[in-house]
């Protein structure tokens, strides 16, 4: 997810928002999700966050896409099945 966000909102306040209010969506359009994480956390404690410079939104992308890629053609990768 590419974000443009103002300098006085925190990268913390920003994903805690997104995970608060993603959550109670999801939990309201989707009622068997109340009792499988009834007294526990949707999404998980952590996220990834980095600033982008002065590179395009298009090489970002392609950078994301050829990753999967990358991945895919490892040799230990491994799938669980």
């Amino acid at each position: 997810m590419l974000v443009s966000v103002p300098p006085h909102l925190s990268v913390s306040k920003l994903v805690q928002y997104i995970k608060g209010n993603t959550s109670k969506k999801l939990q309201m359009e989707y009622k068997e999700l109340n009792k499988q994480f009834w007294g526990q956390h949707l999404w998980a404690r952590g996220y990834f966050a980095a600033s982008s410079g002065n590179v395009t939104d298009e090489i970002i992308k392609e950078y994301i896409r050829n990753q999967d890629l990358q991945e895919k053609n490892r040799s230990d990768n491994f799938e669980i099945g």
